[in-house]
């Protein structure tokens, strides 16, 4: 099948699915969940995205929400990781599978553009280094390590670690208030999906900052790689407090 062939048909693929998406009313996460590995007819092991709105104003420093926390059955998709660590520090970083580890000399590349850091996920540092690693924030921009993403942590060996073995995410608001993050992969069972997904609603919860007012969770979908979005009934979007 030519190239062109193959896009039409899966853009009539992928608009069949979307028509059919428009129909579902709000559903309980494990219902959605369900129905997004349904939708999943890629070729390959799609990742289950979620994308959460939310009622706060990432224009107003006091209303940013950004964090990471630890999914119980990982994304799927392990990343490079760069560390600013020296000592035993660096050397636990390297042991826990960082793949880049350096202090000033690797701040001495990134200066002078001989480190080509893009090609590098995630980029972390140990706080005794911050002083020096911080005069790169121009450069690193977003990928700046940032204590509240736990990417500046004195345990850079269990951060490394969790990283690497997918375990870890990071969320961060967007400009119109919506935090993209992965939750898995279609190949996962719906049990894994939903503890991964209750694990971040949690985390993302409890990163309400006090500014924010009104409905805090206003709107949230689940989809796969190539699939449509799945919405979530809000009012039942948190794991039921068990007493």
């Amino acid at each position: 099948m030519r190239k062109q062939d193959r896009t039409h048909v899966e853009s009539k693929r992928y608009k069949a699915l979307v028509t059919k998406a428009e129909k579902f009313e709000p559903m309980l996460p494990t219902e959605a969940l369900e129905k997004v590995k349904t939708l999943a007819t890629a070729k390959f092991d799609e990742t289950v995205d979620i994308a959460i709105n939310l009622g706060v104003d990432p224009r107003h420093g006091d209303q940013m929400v950004r964090g990471t926390t630890t999914l119980p059955f990982g994304t799927g998709k392990s990343r490079r990781v760069m560390v600013f660590a020296k000592g035993d520090k660096a050397k636990d970083a390297e042991a826990a599978g960082a793949d880049l580890v350096g202090a000033e000399e690797l701040i001495e590349q990134v200066t002078k553009g001989t480190l080509d850091w893009k090609q590098y996920d995630l980029i972390m540092a140990t706080p005794d280094l911050m002083g020096q690693v911080g005069r790169l924030g121009a450069i690193f921009k977003a990928k700046m390590p940032n204590p509240k993403a736990q990417t500046v942590t004195p345990n850079i060996g269990q951060a490394v670690s969790d990283v690497k073995k997918a375990a870890r995410v990071e969320y961060r608001v967007d400009k119109a208030g919506i935090v993209h993050a992965p939750i898995g992969k279609v190949s996962y069972t719906v049990e894994q999906l939903r503890d991964n997904y209750f694990a971040l609603i949690d985390a993302v919860v409890k990163a309400k900052p006090s500014a924010a007012k009104g409905r805090y969770l206003k709107k949230i979908k689940i989809s796969a790689t190539m699939g449509p979005g799945v919405p979530i009934d809000v009012l039942n979007a948190v794991k039921p407090v068990v007493k």
